[in-house]
């Protein structure tokens, strides 16, 4: 597929697969693409006009790719849903309600989701999996009353509550860091209502594990065992990942080899985390023994365990590894992905070597799409660089591919442009931020907030909270 070559400290591509387009050129826009570029390009308002005359008639699966793409996209991915539904032929699925109750969560636009939730019940395709998504959502906006709340108010909409939604409860609160809550939780109903499996444990040994409190962890462990609930591989990842993240890699080890002795092969994940481990402690050696010493277990090597392992050399500055290890990748048929992409983005940017980040970032494009946390990078590298030109055409690139920017990604742009004095260019960043239906966070509106101040330009300044006035009910904009 590619290989690398070196000279001095200067990183280059050379490209062995012929045929590949270099991903900016002229597109033929299918209609899923021709409908993505009519809502990255028309506002809330006459959106709905754009997308009737088009003439595109819609399907399950493209609109559920669509929403995929405008995850990020707020209260224009809504006037999306609302005009598919109202097309011919066409029935919203179960994946489309879902995708957009979490679209409309992110942006706190809690009143929306719910009457969503009414849909469905009123079509009788609401489910499990609903309440699973709301909970999970209001626990990472740090609403964890809400979240037991939606847990309790599922037998109101038809849904006996069962050990699948009590895990996805346990495991929202966990991943939310209210750890003690779900354990808490737990014990009130572990005897009476459900009677934990594997998976329940599970929840809560990763949770304690990032409390952090190992001790903890090892008693959940024990409980799990003493109970004869019989720790599965996906157990045994969480114990091992747990105490490397403790500084235990060595335990971890012991670990490893008491699955071994119960006839429980490691998977690909463990390898990957004890080769994570050991790049992050420097011992480069055994993150390469531990990689061979997989190979001669008869374990495959994937994408994550690589990942791993060009960490690893990137970590300890030994980056004239690394293009051996994407040669090996490319001779087992292992394909790159986004992540690969950023952890040399990562390396390079981290020494300095900005020109040699952005030559790579155009070449892994043609290999493998760059994600939201890739664009993001390069446009910070730029905005950090003083080189907003540069940084600004990363932003279109990004949006002919149909990326909808996050939250972060616009703050990245809105601050760089601040720090240069780009008063207006920020102001337009922030409309079309707030336009998405997405809220900017309070530190990036006050670096803006406090330029237009300075300029005189409280017209401006007024004119931008009342839009956000609109977006979200939210205290801080009052």
């Amino acid at each position: 597929m590619f290989r690398y070559t070196i000279s001095h400290r200067k990183l280059s591509l050379i490209w062995i697969r012929r045929n590949y387009s270099s991903g900016l050129g002229n597109e033929i826009l299918d209609p899923t693409s021709e409908l993505c570029k009519i809502m990255i390009r028309c506002p809330k308002v006459g959106l709905e006009a754009s997308l009737n005359e088009s003439g595109i008639k819609v399907s399950t699966e493209m609109v559920e790719d669509i929403l995929h793409r405008f995850e990020n996209g707020g209260m224009q991915a809504y006037k999306f849903f609302e005009w598919a539904q109202k097309q011919k032929y066409y029935t919203h699925s179960v994946s489309a309600y879902h995708i957009m109750i979490g679209s409309l969560a992110k942006i706190r636009q809690y009143q929306i989701m719910w009457d969503l939730v009414n849909k469905m019940r009123d079509k009788g395709i609401v489910n499990v999996e609903t309440f699973s998504i709301i909970m999970r959502k209001y626990t990472r906006a740090k609403k964890v009353d809400e979240a037991i709340y939606t847990f309790n108010v599922m037998d109101k909409y038809g849904i006996t509550p069962n050990l699948a939604a009590f895990n996805s409860l346990l495991s929202a609160l966990c991943k939310s860091r209210n750890v003690r809550k779900a354990q808490e939780i737990f014990e009130s109903m572990k005897e009476d209502r459900f009677v934990p499996d594997a998976k329940t444990y599970s929840i809560l040994l990763e949770g304690w594990g990032k409390a952090p409190n190992l001790p903890k962890a090892r008693e959940i462990f024990r409980e799990m065992v003493d109970t004869g609930c019989q720790p599965d591989i996906v157990t045994y990842g969480i114990m091992v990942d747990v105490l490397c993240k403790a500084g235990r890699v060595d335990e971890a080890v012991g670990v490893v080899k008491d699955m071994d002795s119960v006839g429980c092969k490691p998977s690909t994940y463990i390898y990957t985390v004890l080769v994570h481990t050991y790049g992050i402690d420097n011992r480069i050696g055994d993150a390469v023994d531990t990689f061979l010493d997989m190979e001669k277990n008869g374990v495959a090597a994937d994408v994550t365990v690589y990942n791993a392992l060009i960490g690893a050399f990137c970590k300890v500055n030994r980056f004239k590894n690394v293009p051996r290890v994407l040669e090996e990748m490319d001779r087992k048929g292992v394909v790159p992905n986004s992540r690969t992409t950023n952890i040399i983005l990562n390396s390079l940017i981290r020494r300095g070597e900005t020109d040699e980040a952005f030559s790579v970032f155009r070449r892994m494009m043609k290999v493998c799409d760059p994600d939201a946390d890739s664009y993001t990078m390069m446009i910070k590298m730029f905005c950090d660089n003083g080189e907003l030109d540069k940084a600004l055409k990363v932003w279109k690139v990004m949006n002919t591919k149909r990326f909808v920017p996050s939250m972060h990604t616009f703050s990245v742009l809105i601050n760089g442009l601040c720090d240069k004095g780009e008063v207006s260019k920020a102001c337009v960043f922030m409309e079309q931020m707030i336009e998405k239906g997405i809220q900017p966070s309070v530190p990036t509106f006050g670096k803006l907030r406090q330029l237009l101040i300075k300029e005189n330009r409280e017209d401006v300044l007024e004119f931008l909270v009342e839009k956000m006035k609109l977006l979200v009910k939210d205290p801080l904009w009052d």
